[in-house]
């Protein structure tokens, strides 16, 4: 497929979102945080006995965010931080193979996205696309499986990479979403961002993304 955004590119990518958060728990460890503990690698995430290191950094983290929060309830700094840390300790509980969150996981992404929900709302000048990558997998159907998140944060990335693929992808959550002059704005410039060669193709693939039977395959981080 020519902009491939579905299929077992679209799943390596929303397990390799769950595998960067879990060795950026590692890392923690690596780095020698919290190495008075005994179980090493097999503690984290809960694989020890009790709480392990890395979950306890990241949530220390998130104490400090929310503190600044207190004091700076603007504080863009401190929201990007609760986004990625508890998206973080969402990982923890997300099958490694497939990327399906658990239960735990998803209340996890809840939190993430309030945090996100939080910055947006304090209109960043342009809001980090990489952070909206992650919130795109959060919103997907492995995650919280909210199309409207989605259609937000992949307009967003979009806007940033502004890449045929982009807006394909934009396309597909817009038509999951219920919006559907966004989707077919997204998809019409899909096609004029397309070159000569791909023209065709860009055509094919948005009326797949806009068509509510095959969506769901596009619209995902």
């Amino acid at each position: 497929m020519l902009f491939d955004l579905k299929g077992k590119r679209r799943r390596t990518v929303q397990v390799t979102y769950v595998g960067l958060a879990f060795l950026m728990a590692a890392g923690l460890i690596g780095a020698g945080i919290g190495s008075g503990t005994s179980g090493g690698i097999f503690d984290l995430f809960g694989g020890g006995s009790g709480k392990s290191t890395a979950n306890k950094t990241v949530e220390k983290r998130i104490t400090v965010a929310e503190k600044a929060l207190q004091i700076n309830p603007r504080n863009q700094a401190a929201m990007i931080t609760l986004v990625r840390s508890h998206y973080t300790l969402a990982s923890a509980d997300a099958n490694q193979q497939t990327g399906q969150f658990g239960k735990d996981g998803k209340k996890e992404l809840a939190k993430a996205s309030a945090a996100w929900q939080r910055y947006l709302a304090a209109n960043p000048k342009k809001p980090d696309p990489s952070l909206a990558a992650v919130m795109l997998v959060a919103y997907s159907k492995v995650g919280l499986n909210q199309p409207t998140g989605a259609a937000r944060t992949a307009e967003i990335i979009a806007t940033d990479a502004n890449t045929a693929a982009a807006y394909i992808r934009w396309a597909a959550c817009s038509t999951l979403a219920g919006q559907t002059r966004k989707a077919t704005l997204a998809g019409q410039r899909a096609i004029q961002l397309a070159n000569k060669a791909q023209k065709a193709a860009a055509k094919q693939e948005v009326k797949a993304a806009t068509s509510a039977a095959t969506a769901a395959q596009y619209c995902s981080g």
